[in-house]
């Protein structure tokens, strides 16, 4: 798979980057570590060598299982992770890396990225100087290659550029969510930051594989999401019929195409998870396909049939 630079980092990235948020199991159902690992290496054999994680995702168990299937190729993969709104104060950031050092077996960690601004889920406002004199810190001492931030709008890593270089912003990103698109991309494209979509297939949508009728089990997460409200999950529906005959004439899968319409776009890159060795390798295929200028137009008006009618809140969930 050919790969594209972090920002300004020179780190080579690939356009499908393997998302682990489902390794840590909290939040989701019917995860199995040893199936985990080996999706994960799969996708790395696949050519998807950027393994995205964070701390919070089951408390580094998602960090640890990364280790657990690419340790013996660390120097061949690229580790991007997260630090969680509650350790934003300037030791506590020193400490989370460390212990996401520890996790992902490792002694440096590519990409470190804010996982939401300080004041998200009930933190403690810390300014973002603080922060990001830490995050340099760490950078100083080859703990970590470059910053990132996640969940950030514009004017908020345009506060944080004051203090430091950011290499990447991760937003929520897919064809049927595209806040980022208003504002936020356009300031990065300026300033070379990459985009990191995540929830690229918008939990599962653009694969086509939740019926009309869907209902997800006991303690997913995807249940909160606003595109499965009843008014918006028609339009969906309705969408995803559209772009049915596009994937058939190109012989892929709705969910590919829909990976191939959103790394097509200016700097992004997608996050997709996997629990099995199958989705893996499935996922990596979209770097492949190539479409047209007059298909990915064709894509985008699809796309808004469904984003412009979602309320004006950018958040995706209803927690």
């Amino acid at each position: 798979m050919e790969t594209r630079q972090l920002g300004t980092s020179g780190i080579p990235i690939t356009p499908i980057i393997m998302g682990t948020w489902q390794a840590g199991k909290r939040m989701w159902v019917g995860i199995e570590d040893s199936e985990t690992i080996k999706s994960i290496r799969a996708a790395f054999e696949a050519g998807i060598t950027t393994i995205d994680t964070a701390e919070v995702y089951g408390e580094g168990h998602s960090e640890q299982i990364v280790a657990q299937a690419l340790s013996d190729v660390r120097d061949r993969a690229v580790y991007a992770t997260k630090v969680f709104a509650n350790h934003l104060k300037y030791d506590q950031v020193i400490e989370a890396c460390d212990r996401s050092l520890k996790n992902l077996n490792t002694d440096y960690i590519d990409l470190y990225q804010i996982h939401w601004p300080s004041g998200n889920w009930n933190s403690e406002v810390v300014p973002i100087e603080e922060t990001m004199s830490a995050l340099n810190k760490l950078k100083e001492q080859g703990k970590i290659r470059a910053i990132g931030v996640s969940n950030f709008d514009s004017a908020q890593i345009e506060e944080a550029a004051k203090y430091g270089r950011i290499d990447s912003l991760q937003p929520p990103y897919s064809l049927f969510w595209r806040w980022v698109e208003k504002e936020t991309m356009p300031y990065c494209v300026e300033n070379n930051i990459t985009i990191i979509a995540y929830s690229s297939l918008a939990q599962g949508i653009l694969t086509g594989k939740f019926g009309a009728d869907h209902k997800f089990e006991e303690g997913d997460h995807r249940a909160k999401s606003k595109l499965f409200k009843p008014e918006n999950y028609a339009l969906v529906q309705l969408a995803l019929n559209q772009l049915r005959p596009i994937a058939e004439r190109h012989q892929v899968s709705l969910g590919n195409l829909s990976l191939a319409w959103l790394i097509a776009q200016p700097q992004t890159n997608a996050i997709v998870g996997a629990r099995h060795v199958e989705q893996s390798v499935e996922n990596a295929k979209a770097a492949e396909i190539k479409l047209s200028v007059e298909e990915l137009k064709e894509i985008d008006t699809i796309g808004r049939t469904v984003t412009d009618y979602l309320d004006e809140n950018p958040v995706m969930w209803e927690f």
